[in-house]
This record gives C-alpha cells, structure tokens and sequence, in this order.
C-alpha cells in the first residue's frame, strides 16, 4: 500500500518529467512532451499533493535534462564529486519550481487558456531571473519539423511553449466526460492548420552573392585547452586548418587561441594575415582580450583592410562571472579551477556587425544565443544582419546531450529571424544551419576539421525581430486579466443575484 501511494504521489510523475527529455534534441521525439504534460494534467487534477507532483516533475525533468552540468563542475571544474552533485541538484530543485504552475490546473481546468497563459509567464520569468537560464524551454520540443514551428517567427521560443501546453490541455479535456470534443478537435485542427501554413510564410529574401565559409573544429579537450604546454599544439592545429582552407570567411571557436590576444606569437598572425589576404578574405577568432578595464571574451574579426571586435555581453554565472563573489569567493578559491572565471562584460552596443563581402554578420558567442529575445533585438545593430554567427566551447559538457541540445537552440534562433546561422564550436556541433532551421551540413563531435559551404545572406523582418516577447507577453497577461475579470463578475453576481 505504501509503495503504491509513493509511486503514485512521487515516481510516476518523476518519471513524467525524466521521459519528456526525449522530446529534445538529440532524440527530438517531440510526440512525447504532449503525452507528458497530458500525464502532469492527470496526475494534478486533484488537488490532493498537486504541489509535489509538479515540483516531482519539474526535478525529473531537470534532474535528467540537465545532468551535464554535473560534468562541467567536476570533471573540467575540478570541483570534489559530492559537491559538484549537490550543486547540480540544487540547481535542479530550484528550476522544477518553475513547474509550480501545472499544480493549480485542478482549480483553473475548465479554462483551457489559464494553464497555458501562467506557465508561460513564469518560464518567461525563468528566461531572466538571476541573469536568466531559459534552456528546455518546452517550445524546442518542436524544433525545426514540427507545424507549431510556423508561429516561431511571430511569438518566439516562449509562443511556442504557450501552444505546447495549449494543445496539451486541450488533448486532456478531449477525454473528459461532459467536454465539447467537436469544439476542442476544431480548435486543435486550427491551431496546428494555421502553423502548417505559417511555415510556408519565407518573411526574408536572399540578398548578396552567397560567401563560401569554413567552419573550424579543432577538437581541443577542455581539460588540455588551458594548459601552457598545450598552448604551441593548439595553434599548430589551428594554424594548419586554417591554411588548408580556401574560403572567402573562416570561423574559429569560441576561445580557439587559447592565450590572450596580445600575446598571440607574431609569427602566427603573419601567417594568417598572409593567408586571408591571399584569399581576399576575413577570419573570426575566438579569444581572451585583455584590457585596462579587464578581461573579455571576444570575437575578433580580421580581414584585409578591416578589422573589428566583439565583446561577450551575456556572461554565464559561475563560469564567466561570479555572482554573490563576497559570499562565494571561498567556493572559487577552493573548489573550482575555471581560467578566466571573472570576465567583464561588454557594452551592448560596443558593435553594430561585422560587415563581410557587404553583408552583416550578427555575432554571438556560446550560451548567448540561448537568449532570442536579445539575438532578434534588431536596434543594437545599426544596420540589418544578413547572417547570424555563434562560436561556442561546448566542450564543457563532455560527452554529454549538451552540445546537441544547444545545436537546437540555434536553429530556434535561425527560424525566428529567418537567417542562416553559422556556429563554429571547439568539440561539435559545428554546424551550417538553414532559414528553416534545417541543419545543410555538420561535423561529427570529438573530430578535428574544417567545414565548407556557401552562405547565403537574407534581408526582411520577422515579426518577432519587430516585437520581441511583447507579443507573448500581451497574450498571456491579457488571458490572465480577462480571467480574473470575468471571475470578479461572476462572484460578484452570485452574490448579489441570487
């Protein structure tokens, strides 16, 4: 009896949260959110332990979605195994009470809009609580085939979890006893109709020649990539991939020279330099920039005649800066080895783009275009990017689901603006990613290599490169007020007319 209430009160719903996992990438088996969150609905539809349940789920979806953090912290942080374990859980305990919502669905279950709005707004909320940490939100489970995908340029990421967990409830009233089920399979063919439909809209144009560009892995372990003896091995690689490259642009990893810019041997720059003007050409290096204001990490853009920076304005905690350093100074000086852990952070508008064989690269390096409300801010640049650029060290995360997980993210990113995004990374997955958010080419993880293909640039606006969140944002607060608006009047003529 006892082992029956526990799996019922704790397990099933664990196991609900665990299993939704396989809706993202690498699996993309993007069915299983739905019958994941109809067995949230079912399993909080009484009120009876609806709190626990959601936060069960929410552990287990976490727990196990997320696990490579664990790997970061201590096989590449150094930081003791029990530790770094009790980190990552806390952590994960924190983010499942952002499944809190799901826990009032037994008193807001005839509105089929309540749910969908409120959960919405709180994994907004996650997106920019202590500087924001939006991965798993639940609308890459639909990335890139899905026809929910149709709305991604208009609401963004967020709208598509909002339709999620929209047709999710509407599946789970379906086999309520009493429910207009003519009326919810019309609402439901409507939904997903109009997606499909959607997805046809191009919202840009090609514009420009196409640019044949190289993208560079050059596969350095995240433990070695730091160490001084490693450093004249790095750039060989580097070096020799470069040179064998014949592209108009090459793209190396975020932090590809592993030592700061102005240190960087004279010898290498001359050839380099030599090699791109050779090829009436550009590069983009990923490196530390050292400053009188402090240390960056900086995309480095050099051609011909030209030269430009960008400077990492969406730092990670824990990683790139340190949060609450009075209070945690002793966790760094004791358990954790990260190079470079307190970096500064660049000015939002320190560059426009860089300009390439006359388009507009928009650059963003690693976790920041985990962010598409700040990828898609069109009034940072000052003229329209044609091509968005992530050079990222996913090598972080070990031989983990990370690096695809994060590899759908960036195709979330290319169907929200409708522009080709190019992502060179030190340990996968570089990749070369379409408009639709198609992956055209990438290379296998844990390889050392170069990747070619043209680029082509795009110009038009998306409506969510117009309106950001805001659109989201309106739907959701204006479902919740006409909510309680409507509750207030109900109330207030049950007692009065009686």
């Amino acid at each position: 009896m006892i082992f029956q209430v526990i799996l019922r009160k704790y397990l099933i719903p664990f196991l609900l949260g665990a299993t939704s996992v396989l809706a993202f990438a690498p699996f993309e088996f993007s069915p299983l959110i739905f019958l994941s969150i109809i067995g949230l609905l079912y399993v909080t539809n009484k009120k009876e332990s609806a709190i626990i349940k959601s936060f069960i789920f929410g552990s287990g979806f976490f727990v196990v979605g997320i696990y490579w953090i664990y790997i970061c912290l201590q096989q590449f942080g150094g930081m003791p195994s029990f530790i770094a374990l009790f980190s990552t859980l806390v952590l994960c305990l924190f983010l499942a009470l952002f499944f809190l919502p799901f826990s009032l669905f037994s008193q807001y279950k005839n509105n089929v809009f309540f749910i969908p709005a409120f959960f919405t707004l709180i994994e907004l909320l996650r997106s920019i609580i202590f500087t924001g940490f939006p991965w798993l939100s639940l609308g890459y489970t639909q990335v890139p085939h899905s026809p929910l995908i149709g709305y991604l340029p208009i609401l963004g990421i967020h709208g598509i979890s909002f339709l999620v967990v929209l047709s999710s409830v509407l599946i789970f009233q379906l086999f309520r006893k009493n429910s207009k089920k003519l009326y919810l399979i019309i609402f439901l063919i409507v939904i997903w109709g109009a997606g499909q439909y959607l997805k046809s809209i191009e919202w840009s144009k090609p514009i420009g020649e196409t640019v044949s560009t190289s993208l560079i892995q050059g596969n350095i372990s995240q433990d070695k990539k730091w160490n001084k003896n490693m450093i004249n091995e790095s750039l060989d690689r580097y070096q020799k991939l470069i040179l064998d490259s014949d592209a108009s642009l090459i793209v190396l990893p975020e932090t590809s020279i592993p030592i700061e810019t102005h240190k960087i041997p004279k010898s290498f720059m001359k050839k380099i330099k030599g090699h791109i003007a050779h090829n009436d050409g550009h590069i983009i290096l990923g490196a530390i920039e050292a400053s009188i204001d402090g240390h960056y990490n900086s995309a480095w853009l050099i051609g011909k005649d030209y030269e430009a920076l960008y400077r990492k304005n969406h730092l990670v905690p824990f990683g790139e800066f340190i949060p609450f350093e009075k209070y945690l100074g002793y966790v760094y000086q004791n358990w954790l080895n990260i190079p470079f852990a307190n970096l500064s952070r660049g000015k939002q508008k320190s560059v426009a783009l860089f300009k390439i064989k006359g388009l507009g690269y928009a650059i963003n390096i690693c976790y920041e275009d985990v962010f598409g409300n700040e990828i898609a801010w069109h009034d940072k640049y000052i003229s329209e990017p044609n091509v968005l650029v992530n050079i990222s060290n996913d090598a972080w995360y070990g031989k983990s689901i990370a690096a695809e997980q994060h590899l759908q993210i960036s195709q979330a990113r290319a169907i929200e603006n409708k522009r080709m995004m190019i992502r060179s990374t030190n340990t996968g997955v570089t990749a070369f990613i379409d408009r639709d958010g198609k992956v055209l080419k990438k290379l296998p993880q844990f390889t050392s290599g170069g990747l070619k293909h043209d680029v082509q640039g795009y110009s038009g606006t998306t409506p969510y490169m117009l309106f950001n969140n805001l659109i989201i944002y309106f739907l959701c607060i204006l479902i919740l007020l006409l909510y309680f608006r409507m509750s207030i009047f109900l109330n207030f003529k049950k007692l009065f007319f009686k």
